[in-house]
């Protein structure tokens, strides 16, 4: 009797142990309709366009005009008179075509592209693979010192008292109005006037060093 007891005894605890087991081993199993975590791809990074840009056609990055104060007697931004092509084209940002000189080391320019109705605004003259010459021919633009398109001969010349040697123009009844860098650089500056009077208008104005910068012609 005593046997049966204890032998009833063991077999019930020993069903408790069995059946506590199989609980935890459920426990740590997922349940059958819980979904395993996917990897998700990464979202695209944001294009980031200069402040300046505009979107343009042809899938180029198009940018409308240098950024105020950017061409100077050393050069335009970050890249130096002296420095290649490929400091021109870092500097602007956008699409400059895909000029080439017509002999290796010839003059010629990076321009903005696409090129309006009234010709370049902005060039880059380029002469022994070096930078050496910004043109501009628009009133937005401000040369170093203040001067712009559009601006009397009598203008200039409060803007730049003292600095300036005039010049007769190649082509017309103009002057060239030649503005060495006050701090001693290399860089000139010089206007072109549609006359000689006080009242004459800047037509244009470059930026470079000699003697690319005194070419009447560019690079023609």
């Amino acid at each position: 009797m005593r046997r049966t007891l204890m032998a009833t005894t063991v077999a019930a605890a020993l069903s408790i142990v069995l059946l506590a087991a199989c609980s935890v081993e459920r426990a740590s199993m997922p349940e059958a309709d819980s979904a395993a975590p996917t990897a998700q791809a990464p979202a695209p990074a944001e294009t980031v366009m200069p402040a300046d840009a505009a979107p343009g056609g042809g899938g180029s990055l198009q940018v409308a005009a240098p950024v105020e104060g950017t061409i100077a007697f050393a050069g335009f931004g970050p890249a130096r008179f002296g420095g290649t092509a490929e400091d021109v084209r870092m500097a602007w940002g956008g699409d400059l075509g895909e000029p080439k000189p017509d002999q290796p080391g010839g003059c010629y320019y990076l321009i903005p592209q696409p090129l309006g109705v009234d010709g370049y605004q902005t060039a880059f003259m380029m002469e022994g693979d070096k930078f050496v010459r910004v043109d501009v021919s628009t009133p937005a633009t401000t040369a170093p010192g203040g001067g712009k398109v559009g601006m009397t001969k009598a203008e200039i010349v409060a803007l730049y008292p003292g600095q300036i040697e005039e010049q007769p123009h190649k082509y017309s009844e103009g002057q060239y109005l030649r503005i060495k860098d006050a701090a001693g650089g290399n860089g000139v500056l010089v206007f072109a006037t549609d006359a000689k009077a006080d009242t004459a208008k800047v037509t244009e104005w470059r930026v470079g060093v000699p003697p690319q910068v005194d070419y009447v012609e560019g690079c023609s």
